[in-house]
């Protein structure tokens, strides 16, 4: 097995966009959480989210594929963008690789239609009462639909694009476990490289569910905060005072690099990445297993592949995602594998600054991980100003901590049940 490094950081989230903006945003505790822009949610019962503001992806295209704009919806806008963000800061020429030899693994979710995209065939199915009618769809619908309009919400798209722009020839794949596909992209993006299959992989996660419809459907959930807070105090992992997470949108990509590669052009290497683990609850579709027994397996087997002991791990990226249950369920996880140890390890949850981004989260905060193994600096949790009496860790509330880390874990659990564990190590 192959040693595997990151040597490429790429993200677009809510917070800041490229490295070093969302890194400054991270250390310096600011949220990217504000009132929704994107349309007039003002008669929706949630009316916050942490939204992407005036990011344009075409700077990023060859003239040649700018084309390709009017078929990329908005999570594969942000995943094309942190790829290119996450090459350039590699310093790789691709032009110069093997391209059969480079591959793309991508996590997403879900993908929203367009409701305004929608209203005109819907109206044109509609009968003389107003009513739709399968009927008339059949006969009218397609007309009024732009002809590759399925592109734009088919899920591997996201992949799809970032190979197209890159010419990455090797495998790609796309990942779609929820709140846990962007740790398990760049899980399974470590295991192309580690085992030969690919020299080169761009791993990360995209996602963007900020729309009419979706704000709704996770209100109805009922897995959004209500809060009137100020928008940027909603989001608060951890704190007794919580009472749902905040939607957010965005995307992360890591350049995963073979040792040897990286090391003959000089590259720089943020982390090396050990182990990946994953598990699943089997107990329910929305509700995490409240002994994390399932959560607890997934980290426990991404320190074996590691081989690396718990009582060596210096920090966790908590998944923290500001819901009591979820919150709960991780403070038990951590106990479970870390046992004594777990009150003097740090975690903190980067969600408290940019939302949840579902499909994109993992990819986002294993960028995190890799920043903290480089500069040694622990990312706060803010907002923690209320401490939960049953969530009893080191958090790392409201401020940024200087602390070297040689050896830290980025966890992720995901409606359904799944879960997911990266480990990294300082180089």
């Amino acid at each position: 097995m192959r040693r595997v490094v990151v040597t490429g950081l790429g993200v677009v989230a809510p917070n800041g966009i490229g490295r070093e903006a969302f890194w400054k945003a991270c250390v310096e505790g600011r949220s990217g959480v504000g009132p929704i822009r994107s349309f007039d949610a003002s008669r929706h019962p949630v009316r916050i989210a942490a939204e992407i503001a005036d990011f344009d992806v075409a700077p990023f295209l060859p003239p040649e594929q700018r084309k390709s704009l009017k078929i990329m919806g908005r999570a594969t806008r942000f995943g094309v963008g942190a790829a290119c963000l996450a090459v350039a800061d590699s310093g790789l020429d691709l032009a110069r690789e093997n391209p059969e030899r480079v591959g793309v693994v991508m996590g997403t979710g879900l993908v929203p239609m367009d409701l305004p995209e929608l209203a005109p065939m819907l109206l044109a199915a509609c009968n003389e009462n107003g009513q739709l009618d399968s009927t008339r769809l059949g006969e009218k619908g397609d007309g009024a639909l732009f002809p590759l309009w399925i592109l734009k919400y088919l899920p591997n798209m996201v992949a799809t694009h970032i190979s197209l722009v890159l010419n990455a020839q090797g495998p790609n794949s796309t990942i779609t476990t929820a709140c846990v596909a962007g740790t398990q992209a760049v899980g399974e993006g470590f295991r192309l490289v580690s085992r030969g299959d690919a020299d080169i992989v761009l791993a990360g996660g995209a996602d963007s569910r900020i729309d009419p419809l979706m704000l709704l459907a996770y209100t109805a959930l009922g897995a959004l905060s209500r809060s009137d807070r100020p928008a940027q105090e909603v989001s608060r992992p951890f704190d007794r005072l919580r009472d749902g997470f905040v939607l957010g949108e965005g995307a992360g990509v890591l350049v995963l690099e073979e040792w040897e590669h990286a090391r003959r052009r000089g590259a720089t290497i943020y982390a090396e990445v050990l182990g990946f683990g994953t598990s699943f609850d089997a107990y329910s579709v929305t509700k995490p297993e409240p002994d994390a027994r399932g959560a607890a397996r997934a980290i426990t087997a991404a320190l074996h592949e590691a081989r690396v002991d718990p009582h060596d791990v210096d920090y966790i990226n908590a998944h923290g995602t500001s819901t009591r249950l979820n919150d709960l369920m991780e403070t038990r996880a951590v106990k479970r594998v870390f046992g004594e140890g777990a009150k003097a390890l740090p975690l903190s949850s980067i969600k408290s600054m940019v939302g949840h981004l579902i499909g994109a989260a993992g990819a986002v905060e294993a960028v995190a991980l890799a920043l903290t193994l480089h500069d040694g600096v622990l990312p706060p949790t803010i907002n923690l100003t209320h401490p939960d009496a049953e969530c009893d860790l080191d958090y790392v509330p409201n401020a940024a901590r200087q602390r070297r880390v040689r050896t830290a874990v980025s966890t992720s659990f995901g409606f359904g049940g799944q879960n997911g564990a990266l480990v990294m190590r300082r180089v």
